[in-house]
């Protein structure tokens, strides 16, 4: 049965706090906004940088909670500093038939405390709005 990768939740427009180049891997997340935008730890996630255009993948790890704590770990500090914009976002795998899900979208303010949770405001050119 063939699988569609569907957006599963985002965090959108965060601002990096953090940057570790010499640990060995991934993103550390304030577990609020793990739990808001259901991202499990050790979970795929996927990180645009909306300041340098960079794009890349890692895992998620839980920060102190409502920290704020938005820390690029290891190679992909190369790719984010500090103060920088990303969007963190999550997929999940549904066969051609299933219910197409609607992602959770937490927005954040400048200090990564969440200020709205939500939908994608435009779905897309041809997709009803849910």
């Amino acid at each position: 049965m063939p699988m569609r990768s569907m957006l599963k939740s985002k965090i959108h427009r965060a601002k990096v706090t953090q940057s570790d180049l010499e640990y060995e891997g991934s993103i550390t997340l304030d577990s609020n906004l793990l739990k808001l935008a259901d991202i499990l730890p050790h979970e795929e996630v996927h990180i645009w940088n909306v300041t340098r255009g960079t794009r890349f993948r890692t895992y998620a790890m839980i920060g102190e909670e409502n920290s704020g704590v938005v820390c690029i770990n290891g190679a992909a500090a190369h790719l984010a500093s500090v103060g920088d914009l990303i969007i963190i976002a999550t997929y999940i795998l549904i066969a051609d038939g299933e219910l197409i899900p609607t992602p959770k979208v937490v927005f954040v303010d400048s200090t990564n405390k969440p200020k709205k949770i939500g939908q994608n405001e435009n779905p897309g050119p041809n997709l009803p709005k849910n």
